[in-house]
């Protein structure tokens, strides 16, 4: 199984030709994020045969230099968000590691998809694109990771996050959940969660090479814009 199959399955189950015309319009007369050849980096940069852990997002930043395709990752030497300020927080308190970048390229090459469940936004206009098919494509995304492979670790942070949980099969996954990092909830419950350790824990448990949190990649030039 791969990525060219799920995609191939999905499309023969739904029609994205609106969601296609829509999005030809907004990225030719808007600025839209990421840049379009950013939008399939999770899939491009955690092959499907490699998933070990699923962190799902919302939409990307919608801030210019800021979202590359990759949930939570921003470009490299981009501003911390305070989401991922606060996931490197937690992290360091966890795992004892810092991080110098806000890119997440590393992570996803440890084999974590981070998948944001609507993969396009406009310029400063938060969940702009939400409703237009994102949502069917990447839930077909998460149940696909769910039926074909065991023992993924899926870390749903927040209530949109958590709206998902009916795609997982939770009697062959790993399901951890926390109140999004986002500084208007991380004091009530993200932070002392260890996501990283716990994640660590399970796949060591069932045999599978722990990811290397601490793991820090720049992004190939030819993938930036």
């Amino acid at each position: 199984m791969n990525w060219e199959t799920i995609f191939k399955d999905i499309k023969e189950k739904h029609d994205f030709t609106n969601m296609d015309d829509f999005l030809e319009k907004a990225y030719t007369t808007k600025t839209i994020y990421p840049a379009r050849k950013n939008i399939y980096n999770a899939f491009k940069y955690t092959p499907f045969d490699q998933v070990k852990v699923v962190i799902l997002g919302q939409d990307p930043y919608h801030g210019p230099d800021q979202a590359h395709g990759l949930a939570f990752s921003v470009k490299n030497g981009t501003k911390f968000p305070p989401s991922l300020r606060n996931m490197y927080k937690e992290l360091e308190a966890d795992t004892g590691c810092t991080r110098s970048t806000g890119e997440l390229t590393g992570w996803a090459e440890e084999g974590v998809l981070l998948l944001n469940t609507v993969m396009t936004v406009e310029h400063g206009a938060a969940h702009s694109h939400k409703g237009i098919g994102w949502e069917a494509f990447t839930d077909e995304v998460i149940q696909a990771v769910s039926n074909h492979k065991e023992h993924v670790v899926f870390i749903l942070w927040g209530k949109p996050a958590q709206a998902k949980l009916s795609l997982i099969d939770e009697s062959k996954h790993k399901v951890l959940k926390s109140v999004h990092p986002s500084p208007l909830s991380a004091s009530r419950g993200f932070f002392g969660s260890k996501p990283y350790s716990q994640t660590n824990h399970y796949l060591k448990s069932h045999g599978i090479k722990p990811i290397d949190w601490c793991k820090e990649v720049v992004m190939d030039e030819s993938t930036a814009d």
